[in-house]
């Protein structure tokens, strides 16, 4: 499946953001970054979703990846979405040179992302 980049709205330039729900996604996702492929799409054995964050001549890229899926309740998809969300600003605030953001500012930040990723995934399963 090819990578569809979300809107890039808490900021601009803000990351580039996608959503992989597969290894093949990811792995495709970081070809066309030119990333390599080496990187674990899912971190480690026991976590469910990780954000992967990438420095490229085009700015700030990251890509959320969540696994096993199928079949879990929406809250807690949600719940994924949103800690991933908090991961990607971390990202770009540090990008950025942000170390001590305003609070609203980081709230909408993290509710744009967290509404991006799970606008997409909404998205993704309607079109499944």
């Amino acid at each position: 499946m090819k990578t569809r980049w979300l809107d890039r709205r808490i900021a601009a330039p803000g990351p580039f953001l996608a959503l992989c729900l597969s290894e093949a996604e990811f792995k495709a996702a970081a070809l066309h970054l030119k990333a390599g492929k080496d990187a674990a799409w899912v971190c480690n054995t026991h976590s469910q979703a990780t954000a992967h964050t990438f420095e490229s001549p085009h700015g700030l890229t990251v890509i959320v990846c969540l696994r096993d899926w199928i079949g879990r309740d929406p809250v807690e998809i949600a719940g994924l979405l949103v800690h991933e969300a908090v991961h990607a600003w971390q990202s770009y605030a540090d990008d950025i040179g942000e170390r001590s953001p305003g609070i609203e500012q980081e709230a909408y930040a993290i509710q744009s992302i967290a509404q991006e990723l799970m606008a997409e995934f909404a998205r993704r399963m309607r079109n499944a």
